[in-house]
């Protein structure tokens, strides 16, 4: 599997999903990937496009914008222990969070796409949602 998240976060708490964006935002600030900019454009983004981001049962892409706050490529992925809504029909509640931050649109792209191979990873996506610690979670990706 070529996708390996810089930044992982097991089962924490969110009131509502702009909290659960908030924290991988955290995620990205402390790994010096992005600002705190990067986090309110993806919350934004839920704002002016929709829950277009909760692309399966459970699961949610957080990104925004190439450019928003972004220092270089990163990801993160991070569980929640409470799913939230994030106002789609289908897809609603979210627990599992797969974000990206690309500098460049052809980088963009291509992290969607190494994000979307992993993600057909039925396995894999059922074990990060069961991964108790960030420990647990980041072995998830070492192989």
């Amino acid at each position: 599997m070529n996708f390996k998240p810089d930044a992982v976060a097991a089962k924490r708490e969110a009131a509502d999903f702009k909290e659960a964006i908030r924290i991988v935002g955290s995620l990205y600030e402390k790994e010096g990937i992005a600002t705190s900019d990067y986090a309110q454009a993806m919350i934004d983004a839920v704002g002016e496009f929709g829950p277009y981001m909760v692309l399966m049962p459970g699961l949610a892409m957080p990104h925004a914008k190439s450019g928003a706050g972004v220092n270089r490529r990163g990801c993160a992925v991070v569980t929640l222990s409470t799913p939230v809504e994030f106002g789609h029909e289908k897809n609603d509640p979210v627990d599992v969070l797969v974000s990206f931050a690309a500098g460049e649109k052809k980088a963009h792209m291509e992290m969607i796409q190494s994000l979307a191979n992993a993600l057909s990873d039925a396995e894999l996506i059922e074990a990060i949602r069961n991964a108790e610690t960030d420990e647990e979670l980041a072995a998830l990706f070492e192989s």
